[in-house]
């Protein structure tokens, strides 16, 4: 492992600049057009949802073109940098229209970074070194998180609310550095792509047909859109309620929420890295989706900004073993197959359609019916989707899996 330390931190400094684009990408837009733009719930929904909706159908593409890559530092690098112009472009395009575009550009390169990012990943470690590695990213992406949240918090007190999207820009830009520091020499290629070396052809995998015939695949992306359905557009109205009728106020009110979660999902994450092997999958999965309801029915009790600054805690929770087990459950299904990323790539493509669903729909039931109409709906999407994987989905882990 010594001899990889160089792409191993790599890796690290790609998920902790990649955190850049997760949140300078995600609630801060909702200010920034709310307040600088002065666009309603329902436009600014929409905007989003074009973000998320742009890339599903590209990201099982960009999994199978991952699968059958060597050279997945350049792709990470080259989709990296057409970010970094996209953060500029939030703040250049003239109107609505060339927003739509500038979203769709952006939906479109981010769809690379979860499987470049999940395949490194599994290319750099063992199996068996699998779970932690994959927290330690989470950690970093969320330590990331964090530092974007405060730098946000300065400079939409001091500056336009548009600085927020040059500083995204520069994080932006640490990836492409970090993506191609990263050794191809280093990676087991075929461990990258979830490819059994014992299987005579070695390189030969399974057909897309041979994966839709496994139905734990499918209940699984099922309950990938209700999870993102519920959560995608929580934290984006949120910050459109703590914004009526402010001007920039509450850019640090939404970095305190992004903060406090953070905060939580670093330790959530090391702590479900260490234990997912043990406990298993499915109850810390559907312990998530507990938590992820209640946050949204418990926003409906107040609107004090200190009450949901401090319920984004949960948040942290949810989200931080969402994203540990996402990628574990995805490798377990994949075993094998050597389609990890295409694998990967569909249920990212299932993220982008629960996103779009989620931002699309009750961005326009808040304008319609109020925000606590759209928390409410929420939630039940959450009770749903829980519901569906502890009746539908048996546990992944192979440890639990001999137990039982």
């Amino acid at each position: 492992m010594a001899d990889k330390t160089r792409s191993l931190r790599s890796l690290d400094a790609l998920n902790f600049f990649n955190a850049g684009i997760q949140t300078g990408l995600g609630p801060f837009i909702a200010i920034y057009y709310a307040s600088a733009r002065h666009w309603n719930p329902g436009q600014i929904g929409t905007l989003l949802s074009i973000q998320n909706l742009s890339g599903v159908a590209l990201q099982s593409i960009v999994g199978d073109r991952v699968d059958n890559s060597p050279n997945n530092r350049y792709i990470s690098a080259g989709a990296a940098l057409v970010v970094t112009l996209g953060c500029l472009g939030i703040v250049l395009a003239p109107n609505y229209f060339w927003e739509c575009v500038v979203q769709f550009v952006i939906g479109v390169s981010v769809t690379v970074f979860p499987a470049a990012t999940a395949s490194f990943a599994l290319g750099l470690v063992s199996q068996d070194k699998l779970s932690e590695r994959v927290s330690r990213n989470e950690t970093f992406t969320h330590s990331g998180n964090v530092l974007y949240a405060a730098i946000a918090a300065v400079v939409g007190q001091i500056m336009a609310i548009g600085g927020l999207f040059y500083a995204a820009a520069v994080f932006a830009a640490g990836m492409v550095g970090s993506s191609l520091a990263i050794r191809s020499a280093d990676i087991d290629h075929e461990a990258a792509r979830g490819g059994d070396k014992n299987k005579e052809g070695g390189r030969e995998h399974a057909g897309w047909r041979d994966l839709l015939k496994d139905r734990r695949i499918l209940i699984f992306t099922a309950t990938v859109v209700l999870f993102n359905v519920s959560n995608a557009a929580t934290l984006p109205l949120v910050g459109q309620l703590l914004g009526q009728g402010k001007k920039t106020a509450s850019v640090w009110q939404v970095a305190a929420c992004v903060i406090v979660a953070e905060v939580v999902m670093v330790g959530v994450a090391a702590l479900i890295g260490k234990r997912a092997d043990q406990w298993g999958r499915k109850p810390i999965f559907l312990f998530a989706f507990a938590v992820l309801a209640a946050r949204n029915f418990l926003t409906i009790a107040s609107h004090n900004q200190w009450y949901l600054i401090s319920l984004q805690s949960m948040d942290g929770v949810a989200a931080a073993i969402y994203g540990v087990l996402l990628t574990l459950v995805v490798a377990d299904l994949a075993k094998g197959t050597g389609r990890f990323n295409f694998m990967q790539g569909a249920v990212q493509s299932a993220m982008g359609f629960g996103g779009f669903l989620s931002n699309a729909a009750f961005g326009w039931v808040a304008k319609t019916m109020g925000f606590n109409a759209s928390f409410v709906g929420l939630g039940i999407a959450a009770v749903c989707g829980g519901a569906l994987y502890l009746f539908r989905m048996p546990e992944t882990a192979e440890s639990k899996k001999s137990v039982s």
